[in-house]
């Protein structure tokens, strides 16, 4: 079963930092996840939510400010091209894309990081918009695309049949073991968010589920195996 650090290590430092991925790497998570959203001048920054909170309170809309005007209020504030030089192709970078106008500079920079040493495998790309998933596949064939949706296996795994993809990344509050193993069962590689309960993760996994996206990678590294690429407890 697969590790994948939640906006890089969420619960061991600031979700989308330099930080928390350098936390993930630390505890040998298998991939890393982030966010990315666009400033107004068209930057590419890691932000789960449409705005940013400093510490009074304030609340900016992220595409409605400059980057500097974003880093003000909060100094930790990561650019997509941070993440990807922090992360240095140590694991392979999972890029969930949260609205349309990040697409075209997405593909604008990963082509240019694949021009420059890095390779498809060092990234994947997804989203819950299939319309994101369709341009995106268009763009950058090579690179693995992740099916997100919080509830609904019939629309994922169609999304994944019209897309060409088997990997799907699914809420686990809908997810029941059963259902895991028969998408196993149908060849589909699925991934359960967010997952912080070892016991949990490891009943799911003799069902077949691919991995897990979880706040505390440390929770499941110091007993994890050589062969945990390959699955197993």
């Amino acid at each position: 079963m697969k590790i994948i650090g939640h906006r890089g290590a969420k619960g061991l430092a600031p979700e989308n930092t330099v930080a928390s991925f350098l936390k993930a790497l630390a505890h040998n998570a298998d991939e890393i996840e982030c966010d990315v959203r666009l400033t107004a001048e068209r930057v590419l920054v890691l932000s789960h939510n449409r705005f940013i909170s400093d510490s009074s309170g304030n609340k900016l809309v992220v595409a409605e400010h400059n980057y500097l005007e974003l880093k003000a209020h909060k100094p930790d504030l990561t650019t997509l091209q941070e993440a990807i030089l922090s992360v240095n192709k140590q694991r392979p970078l999972l890029i969930e894309v949260k609205s349309s106008d990040v697409i075209q500079p997405l593909i604008k920079l990963l082509k240019q990081r694949l021009r420059g040493g890095w390779q498809a495998s060092d990234f994947r790309l997804a989203s819950f918009h299939f319309k994101t998933l369709r341009a995106l596949a268009d763009a950058l064939p090579e690179i693995q695309l992740v099916v997100n949706d919080r509830w609904s296996g019939v629309r994922a795994t169609s999304r994944g049949r019209r897309l060409g993809t088997r990997r799907l990344a699914m809420n686990r509050l809908w997810l029941w073991s059963g259902f895991i193993a028969a998408l196993s069962r149908g060849g589909w590689e699925l991934y359960a968010y967010t997952v912080n309960d070892r016991r949990l993760a490891k009943r799911w996994a003799k069902s077949g589920l691919k991995g897990i996206v979880t706040d505390f990678p440390d929770k499941f590294d110091a007993k994890w195996d050589n062969n945990k690429h390959e699955g197993g407890f």
